[in-house]
């Protein structure tokens, strides 16, 4: 294994990509070689991220048989989601792509969620937890075959995110921590709105690092990947803290 991953990891259609997931309860890890995903390793970890996630890339490195030498390029999930755990995962992925000198392939956990979806003439509404009572979402649909984004991201109460739902006219799937957290609030506005709805269940509510290394070789492939310092988290609002001291200061 570990020589068979030397050899492909300097072809360009089967680049060594090494993802990341922190962004959201889960962390995960994954090795890739293009199509193949070669080792992957995920927990659910609320508070743990920066403890795990250093021991999980050793050990899904060691699983794949390949060196830090063989990895051409570093994806990781850049958001929304909680932000410690988005910064833990993006200052991991930073610092070994700088150390390594090799791009980067920011993608949304939004996105991410939504890949994971089989294709479907559904709308895909991806839903994440945003806490206090907020959600980060977005719309999907699959256009001749390929998976659009067709509105915005953007962080927003529950009810706003249901009604722009509506507002398609949809048959919808809603997808994420998010939607299954506040189910009943989503069912209140859309039952008896949209023709027909449904919710995925626990195993689709987290983004994870093996379809992001899925986005990531479609994007390597294209060469769509920048350098280390220029990636950006996406956030979508303050964070808490700041929201906080910003409530302090006008009170």
């Amino acid at each position: 294994m570990g020589q068979t991953a030397h050899i492909v990891g300097r072809l360009d259609n089967f680049m060594i990509i090494l993802s990341i997931d922190t962004a959201t309860d889960g962390v995960s890890v994954a090795i890739s070689d293009g199509a193949r995903v070669l080792a992957s390793s995920e927990m659910r970890s609320e508070k743990q991220h920066a403890e795990v996630l250093t021991t999980m890339i050793d050990f899904v490195r060691k699983q794949a048989g390949v060196t830090f030498g063989d990895v051409g390029a570093v994806a990781v999930d850049i958001g929304p989601g909680l932000f410690t755990g988005m910064r833990v995962g993006i200052a991991s992925a930073k610092a070994i792509a700088q150390v390594l000198d090799v791009p980067i392939i920011g993608v949304t956990s939004l996105d991410i969620l939504a890949t994971a979806v089989s294709e479907t003439d559904d709308v895909i509404a991806c839903v994440i937890d945003a806490r206090r009572g907020e959600v980060y979402w977005s719309l999907y649909r699959y256009i001749d075959g390929k998976l659009r984004q067709v509105t915005a991201p953007q962080a927003s109460t529950v009810e706003e995110c249901a009604l722009q739902t509506i507002d398609r006219g949809q048959a919808t799937l809603f997808v994420g921590n998010g939607a299954l957290r506040y189910r009943n609030e989503i069912e209140l506005v859309v039952a008896g709105v949209l023709p027909s709805f449904e919710f995925a269940d626990e195993m689709a509510a987290l983004p994870t690092a093996v379809v992001l290394a899925q986005i990531a070789h479609e994007r390597a492939l294209r060469q769509e990947w920048q350098e280390a310092d220029t990636l950006v988290p996406e956030y979508l609002r303050l964070p808490d803290a700041e929201i906080n001291w910003a409530t302090r200061s006008a009170s």
